[in-house]
């Protein structure tokens, strides 16, 4: 099943195909979910099946696979093409982690007991491949029950289709990137913007509604197939109006202007000095620690105060803020300390001739350590390159030492809308209340979950914690991700949700979703990221 179907609805776009069988796909070449598709449209073609997992409603041919590559028609029989993901503490065999379900009724997967997986605290079904819950008024794909602490616990497990969604990309880095509130493009697309700096970090707001929905046909296409790469750990390539170009990858160091970055700053310039001071002390008379937001200088900072340092007669271009603390030393840039300078020494204006004096001895250094120069003073007061003594190298070197791996981190922030929802109650508010109430848990892929506050269901999560691949799409366009609640059964019962659905792990493990076909599924099974938290009976649930 290589080829894809037109998707119907959206006439003339055609989406790229991925091959289900590619090397990198999860559960490749495996037994497929099966999915139950609406009433056969009457104009549509004998040997064609319409899919209803999303609004774009695909028909698709015998062989083909829809636009999301999720769904196939296989032999005449809407099948899911990759498998549901299941989650162990440990994997006894991890060599074995794709097994067929077995066919209805009933029946323990080939070479395996189904007997020992049954244990609540071993297996954790995730919303990766399990299904959606579309159209809303369906259940969720999987509500399964289980047990903690002898506590009866439900678990309602399903994939979201996220029209309102983004990315916020961390990218630990001192380059300038570009100004705030630029636009961020992917293949000539705006697909996002800049957003404020952190620390030692900046900041990108990428993929949204308006993107996604808003702009041309090619900026959502572009944008959704840029947050699904994002969000399955896959480099993409970004530039910035104004700014940079960049790589990033979930977990993976920037690139930025073709050079990857290796450190995170260890803090502001004056944060720097402080830090150091003492180190510092009685080995330089000055020491400027280049930042493109705030220039710490040694002698006039506070720190130096305490250690009562002669002050150096240095002159510093830029705004004083409080002694020993600069602001707008030099436009921001990738040289030293995130500023557009290479020339530490051009944010200098001079030297107060009534205190500074010849010999007087000069270190300059960024805030990663990764540049640093020493200089001493001539007769004329002009600074001159030296060779660095070596007490001042290991000050500088523990600098770098103190900065950690620069990285990309991408947190998925979505809304769990109407169809999430409605597949775990028929009256959505008490599950919104619940979940304030702090009585569930909701995770994506296992992973957790931090749920904002405020008014309906807000999540963000880590991508890396979550399982390889936990992301797709559909042509509407929308990002697919998966989402789980986690609760007591008596909180289950008490939100109204879908209690006559409740199956146990045995049977779901056995059979798969609740509202198959009959025809077999397939699971693969991964080991629980060991960072994670056990999703099932967490504090306060059983507290």
């Amino acid at each position: 099943m290589t080829e894809h179907t037109r998707t119907d609805g959206l006439p003339g776009i055609d989406v790229p195909a991925i091959a289900p069988d590619r090397p990198d796909a999860p559960g490749a070449a495996e037994p497929p979910v099966a999915e139950r598709s609406r009433p056969r449209n009457e104009r549509m073609a004998a040997s064609k099946i319409e899919c209803n997992a999303c609004p774009v409603l695909c028909q698709i041919s015998d062989g083909r696979v829809g636009a999301c590559d999720r769904y196939a028609n296989r032999d005449g029989v809407l099948v899911r093409v990759d498998p549901v993901v299941l989650l162990r503490r440990t994997l006894a065999n991890p060599d074995a982690k794709l097994v067929p379900f077995a066919k209805r009724p009933g029946g323990e997967p080939a070479g395996e007991r189904t007997s020992d997986l049954l244990h609540a605290d071993e297996v954790f079904v995730t919303g990766v491949g399990s299904s959606t819950t579309y159209p809303d008024y369906k259940p969720a794909p999987f509500i399964v029950g289980s047990q903690a602490a002898g506590v009866d616990m439900v678990t309602v497990v399903t994939e979201g289709i996220f029209s309102y969604c983004s990315l916020k990309v961390k990218i630990d880095t001192d380059r300038y990137l570009g100004p705030e509130q630029a636009n961020v493009r992917c293949q000539g697309e705006v697909v996002g913007h800049v957003t404020t700096a952190e620390y030692g970090s900046q900041m990108l707001s990428l993929g949204g509604v308006h993107h996604l929905t808003g702009g041309s046909k090619k900026e959502g296409r572009v944008t959704v197939e840029m947050m699904a790469a994002l969000g399955n750990q896959q480099a993409v390539e970004l530039s910035i109006d104004g700014g940079s170009q960049l790589v990033v990858q979930a977990g993976r160091a920037p690139i930025v202007n073709g050079a990857e970055e290796r450190r995170m700053r260890v803090g502001c310039g004056s944060a720097a000095v402080g830090i150091f001071a003492r180190q510092f002390f009685g080995h330089a008379d000055e020491v400027v620690v280049v930042d493109d937001h705030i220039t710490g200088v040694l002698s006039e900072h506070q720190a130096g105060a305490c250690l009562h340092m002669p002050r150096s007669g240095i002159r510093m271009r830029g705004r004083k803020s409080t002694p020993g603390r600069y602001f707008q030393v030099a436009n921001p840039g990738t040289g030293w300390g995130g500023t557009d300078i290479q020339d530490p020494l051009s944010i200098i204006d001079g030297w107060d001739p009534k205190l500074a004096r010849p010999g007087l001895r000069l270190l300059m250094t960024s805030t990663t350590g990764e540049e640093a120069a020493w200089y001493v003073l001539d007769a004329d007061l002009v600074p001159r390159e030296a060779p660095m003594p070596d007490p001042v190298r290991n000050v500088v070197e523990r600098i770098g030492e103190n900065c950690e791996p620069s990285l990309t981190s991408v947190l998925f922030l979505a809304g769990a809308g109407g169809s999430l929802r409605a597949g775990v109650t028929e009256n959505p508010i008490r599950l919104t209340r619940s979940i304030k109430d702090a009585l569930v848990n909701v995770t994506c892929g296992g992973a957790p979950a931090y749920v904002w506050p405020g008014g309906g269901i807000t999540v963000m999560a880590d991508v890396t914690r979550m399982p390889a691949m936990s992301f797709g799409t559909v042509p509407t366009p929308a990002i697919i991700a998966p989402i789980e609640f986690s609760m007591r059964l008596a909180d289950f019962h008490a939100l109204g949700g879908h209690t006559e659905y409740i199956r146990g792990l045995d049977d779901v493990l056995r059979h798969g979703a609740w509202h198959d076909d009959g025809a077999p599924t397939g699971r693969r099974w991964l080991a629980m990221d060991t960072d994670n938290p056990w999703p099932i009976g967490r504090p306060p649930m059983l507290g």
